[in-house]
C-alpha cells in the first residue's frame, strides 16, 4: 500500500537517495559521482529543506520510494536559493576550471551550484511554478506518479497558481511521455534560452 504524505526532516537522506537512483535520464546514476549527494543538493533537498510544505513524498513497505518536489514561485524560490542554500554548497565545492568538455558529472553538477541558471521569463510569466518528481523502480508503473502530480496540482490551484512548467531530458523517453499524457504542453523556446537536452513542458491549472 502507497501513502502520499507531507515531507518530514527524516526523508531528506532517501530524498538524496532517490534523486541519484533516478539521475541518469531516470535511470541510476551511482556510477557517474563520486559524490553521490550532487543531484539531490539540486533538485530535491533544498525543496524539503526550505519549502517543506511544497513537497510531497510517496510511501511504501520499504520506506519513501518517490517525491514530487516544486515551487510555486519559482523566481522568488530561486532568489531564496542564491541567499540560503547555494552559499553553503559553494564553500564546500569548488568551483571547476578548464575545459567544460573534460569535466566529469561532480564538476558539471559543481558548476551548476556556483553558477545557477535563472528560469527566463519566458517560462515563468505564465508558469510561475515548477516541480520536480521522480520514483525508484520498483514504483514505476502503478500510478502513483499520477497521484503525486494531482495531489500537488491540487495544492498549487488552492493557493491560486495558474500554471507550472518543468524541465524533462530528452534521453528520458519514458518521463516525457508521461508529462505530454498529463496534459502538460511540450513548449518552443527562443534559442538563447532553449537547451538541446532539455524538453520544456508548461500545463495551466
Amino acid at each position: 500500500m502507497i501513502n502520499l504524505r507531507p515531507v518530514r526532516p527524516d526523508d531528506i537522506e532517501q530524498l538524496y537517495a532517490i534523486s541519484l537512483a533516478t539521475g541518469e535520464a531516470g535511470g541510476d546514476a551511482t556510477a557517474l559521482y563520486r559524490d553521490g549527494r550532487m543531484i539531490g543538493h539540486i533538485y530535491s533537498a533544498p525543496y524539503a529543506v526550505l519549502d517543506p510544505e511544497a513537497v510531497i513524498v510517496a510511501e511504501d513497505d520499504a520506506g519513501v520510494c518517490g517525491y514530487i518536489a516544486g515551487a510555486l514561485n519559482t523566481v522568488a524560490f530561486e532568489e531564496r536559493l542564491e541567499r540560503e542554500w547555494w552559499p553553503e554548497l559553494r564553500r564546500r565545492y569548488a568551483d571547476p576550471t578548464g575545459d567544460p568538455a573534460t569535466w566529469d558529472a561532480d564538476q558539471r553538477r559543481s558548476f551548476m551550484i556556483h553558477h545557477p541558471k535563472r528560469t527566463p521569463p519566458v517560462l515563468t510569466d505564465p508558469f510561475p511554478a515548477h516541480i520536480h518528481m521522480n520514483l525508484l523502480a520498483r514504483t514505476q508503473g502503478q500510478g502513483i506518479g499520477t497521484a503525486l502530480l494531482d495531489r500537488w496540482v491540487a495544492n498549487a490551484r488552492a493557493s491560486g497558481i495558474g500554471g507550472i512548467h518543468l524541465g524533462a531530458s530528452t534521453s528520458n523517453h519514458n518521463g516525457v511521455r508521461f508529462w505530454a499524457s498529463r496534459g502538460f504542453s511540450r513548449l518552443e523556446l527562443p534559442p538563447e534560452v532553449a537547451s538541446p537536452t532539455t524538453v520544456w513542458f508548461g500545463r495551466y491549472i
